[in-house]
């Protein structure tokens, strides 16, 4: 289901219909005062995504070292910048420092990332010497300051200055993972990941100064090797501290710990993450007895954290039950598997109904009822999790944290939240989409109606929960209709362009908050990937916005990625398509001037979308400039391709991806593009070598579908998943045939033919099956039932239907997640010039056994 990540939580907070980041202008809220301060001569202020940046115009900051980082509580921000600004700028130290009070509070807050959560300022010492200086000097006019402390960094002393070895200024190199990233050069000139983990580091090569030792000591003096608890394993870090399963030395009982760290983790009361487990504990105490609540055992701290001993129950959190039983997700489920699990889901619900109104009796409201706050074991039991924002009764409180898709509008308190909340649960059991209630309340109806035609489930048991979410909206629901494939079009392409905004720098149509992290620029989250889908499918051209793309093209800020579906080939690719071919030719001249030959291999970021882009490029152009370097291109992800040792079976975490974007399918497409360009069967032997390898890591499920296995779950979708395979294993039986390969394209298309799935984007979501399916044949009724279906997700906007991106928390309009993708993934079954994806090939007839090349 919609599993929860602390960056889309941390982007929802910006606004509430896209994910934005908290530097826009729209969203940035009232500058820090001081800011506008006047600076002293020779001084230059400038802006940077979140920071306000302050630099002597003089002096030239290093490209890595010691950096100092500040901290604040909240109520204190104001006064850490005043002391900061006043000794910096009168000792000629760079340093910058957030832009507001709203983007501390986020840094601060409960799903605020733990690599940088906490920091409010960082300062750039030109020396050691200077940094020793400043930790002494500026530290001893801050201490006792209340501050969370940066997980990263070591501590000076008490206050609220920490400091790290790492980059100064913005260089980036590709990670083993393919990834572009932060770096830092080692003593031989090579560049490496500058780390940013949520744990102090320093590069092997770099001695820890004598000035740092005592700090390194008290650091490592804190250790929970004294407590009567061992701690056995981590079940969830949040910023506020993590959650642990933990065995009681003195009883051999296994318990849960929950850890509370000061001054961080806040909620919207401005409530710290110590405060809620002390808040638990008393709450816990209170309602002892109750089934379905776990018992308390202890309250301790170490340190400066507070902990919380309390009862383990074996089972799996709802959202896991669910998945396990759920029978949308398996095509060939039968009447008596759907009766099995409305059964055990209505029952789910009674037991969590009850518990709750047994809360009620004790005069408290649970107040974050959600999925993943739900234990059930295998014999049935129900247990409640998380009890730190219960609030009284009668206190008019509405609970500081909460769940979008079970989050009470906001007025709402007491026993009314909670009945919200368990209305939600109703559709939830059924139809885990509720995240979206939040932006569209009528759509509880909808969901109503859905889960009634899905399940042999009483409708009366869903209306009672749409008529406590949505009680007096009625409207029609929204339908996405393969017979109307011009006023289908129309509808998507409406609500994108209504989502356009020129007027911003970042950005011009909202999408995955990755586009903040890589620009929007680019194919997948960017501006191109939109003008590409509106075009491709005969949505239009718009003038406006193809100058708005090229000129940031010509001139891209600082950090914008160079791959295909990440950056800037993808964007020249579109400028070519869209008939600006110079532009499109002075945008491949930058992305050939960069660094190119040293990217990971694969399509989205790396050098199988550079061959893809240059070998098109150069049939176009006929310039033979670009054919010889998409085929160095092609060499060099040949190289990789020859190098897997075959070992890994498992895609994602420690290993490498599998699939179309991130792993060997896509280098199989780029492999087989060049041999195309060449006729060299070496290139073909390449790109099988490539599929095998994303064989290995492909999963047969028990009803025989195929899917890409990353250990703890199974992936359908296109980029990561066994679609994306599905398309070039297709491309690949276009050009020879291949046993292993033809039959694996059955078992794909079986895990393409379930009734839901989660997301609606194209990259991975039902957009994405549907675009893959019509890829083999435009005529299935798989695609047309998937883009009708399609309609579950759909959200009026703008006066037409758009969609919500990964987590369902906000709407997107991008290519990979959002509405352009649904765009171009209807258009792919529908249109009447079929499209596909940027340089993507679409083979349609499978070559016969024995014809071209077998390996």
């Amino acid at each position: 289901m919609v599993f929860m990540d602390a960056r889309y939580e941390a982007f929802a907070m910006a606004d509430p219909v896209f994910y934005d980041a908290m530097h826009s202008t729209s969203t940035a809220g009232e500058s820090f005062a001081i800011a506008a301060r006047p600076l002293p001569e020779g001084w230059r202020r400038y802006e940077q995504d979140d920071w306000f940046v302050f630099q002597p115009e003089r002096t030239h900051a290093r490209e890595q070292g010691w950096k100092i980082h500040a901290s604040a509580a909240l109520d204190v921000g104001e006064k850490v910048l005043e002391a900061v600004w006043d000794y910096c700028t009168a000792k000629g130290i760079g340093f910058k420092f957030l832009r507001s009070r709203a983007a501390l509070s986020a840094r601060v807050s409960k799903y605020a990332p733990r690599g940088y959560a906490g920091k409010l300022v960082t300062i750039y010492p030109a020396s050691d010497q200077e940094c020793e200086a400043i930790l002494t000097e500026l530290g001893a006019i801050l201490d006792g300051t209340p501050n969370p402390y940066i997980l990263s960094d070591l501590r000076w002393g008490e206050g609220p200055l920490f400091v790290r070895y790492g980059a100064f200024t913005n260089r980036y190199v590709v990670n083993d993972k393919g990834d572009v990233v932060p770096a830092i050069a080692a003593p031989d000139g090579t560049m490496v990941p500058d780390r940013r983990d949520p744990v102090f580091y320093t590069p092997p090569w770099v001695e820890l100064p004598d000035f740092l030792q005592p700090a390194m000591a008290a650091r490592q003096a804190v250790t929970v090797t004294d407590l009567p608890y061992a701690i056995d394993r981590v079940i969830h870090f949040s910023n506020g501290g993590g959650i642990y399963v933990a065995t009681d030395n003195r009883t051999g009982e296994r318990v849960v710990l929950k850890e509370g760290r000061p001054h961080a983790g806040l909620d919207s009361d401005g409530n710290d993450a110590v405060r809620r487990v002390e808040h638990e504990h008393a709450v816990l105490t209170r309602l002892a007895g109750i089934p379905g609540v776990p018992r308390v055992h202890d309250l301790f701290g170490v340190g400066e954290h507070k902990f919380l001993a309390m009862e383990f129950v074996e089972g799996d959190v709802l959202s896991k039950a669910l998945v396990m039983k759920y029978p949308l997700i398996d095509a060939k489920a039968t009447p008596e598997d759907y009766a099995a699990f409305t059964a055990w889901a209505t029952d789910v619900h009674a037991k969590v109904a009850a518990t709750i109104h047994a809360i009620h009796e004790r005069g408290l409201v649970y107040g974050d009822l959600h999925l993943f706050n739900v234990i059930v074991t295998e014999d049935g039991v129900v247990r409640l999790l998380d009890f730190e924002v219960a609030t009284e009764i009668d206190s008019g409180v509405r609970a500081g944290l909460g769940n979008q898709g079970f989050a009470p509008p906001y007025g709402t308190t007491g026993v009314e939240a909670d009945e919200y909340s368990l209305a939600c649960l109703r559709l939830a059991l059924f139809l885990p989409m509720t995240n979206l209630l939040w932006l569209h309340r009528a759509k509880a109806r909808h969901f109503a109606a859905i889960a009634a035609e899905c399940f042999p489930v009483d409708r009366a048991f869903l209306d009672a929960g749409a008529d406590v979410i949505s009680p007096d909206t009625y409207e029609t629901p929204p339908v996405l209709d393969p017979d109307d494939w011009p006023g289908l079009r129309d509808s998507l392409a409406k609500a994108i362009l209504a989502t356009a905004t020129p007027e911003r720098d970042d950005r011009l149509f909202p999408g995955d908050p990755e586009q903040f992290a890589i620009g929007g620029l680019g194919l997948a989250n960017g501006a191109a990937g939109v003008l590409y889908a509106l075009h491709a499918t005969g949505a239009g051209r718009h003038e406006q916005y193809e100058e708005w793309l090229r000129s940031r093209a010509l001139n891209p800020p600082g950090g914008t990625r160079p791959g295909l579906y990440d950056g800037l080939h993808g964007t020249a690719h579109v400028l070519e398509v869209l008939g600006h071919r110079q532009p499109a030719l002075d945008v491949l001249a930058i992305c050939l001037g960069e660094d190119w030959e040293s990217l990971g291999p694969d399509l989205a970021t790396g050098l199988s979308g550079v061959a893809l882009n240059l070998l098109d490029a150069a049939e176009r152009t006929g310039e033979p400039g670009l054919r010889d370097a998409g085929l160095r291109a092609a060499d060099l992800v040949a190289a990789h391709a020859l190098a897997d040792d075959g070992t890994a079976t498992l895609s994602g975490g420690t290993n490498p991806y599998a699939g179309l974007m991130r792993g060997r399918s896509g280098q199989a497409l780029a492999l087989l593009a060049a041999f195309d360009a060449t006729g060299d069967a070496g290139f073909l032997d390449a790109a099988a070598r490539a599929l095998r390898g994303d064989l290995r890591c492909a999963a047969v499920r028990d009803n025989g579908s195929m899917e890409i296995d990353e250990g703890w779950r199974t992936m359908p979708y296109l980029d990561v998943g066994g679609a994306g395979l599905g398309i070039a294993l297709n491309a690949y039986l276009a050009r020879a045939h291949d046993d292993e390969f033809a039959a694996a394209i059955p078992r794909i298309e079986l895990a393409s033919s379930s009734r839901m799935y989660i997301l609606p984007g194209l990259f991975s979501g039902r957009a994405g099956i549907a675009h893959w399916l019509a890829l083999r044949d435009r005529n299935d009724p798989r695609v047309r039932r998937h883009i009708a279906d399609l309609a579950w997700h759909a959200l009026p906007y703008g006066g037409g239907l758009s969609f919500p991106g990964t987590a369902l928390l906000r709407l997107s309009s991008d290519l990979a997640t959002g509405t352009a993708g649904v765009l171009l993934a209807a258009g792919s079954a529908l249109h009447e010039e079929p499209v596909g994806l940027p340089l993507l090939p679409v083979p349609t007839i499978p070559a016969p056994p024995g014809a071209v090349h077998q390996r």
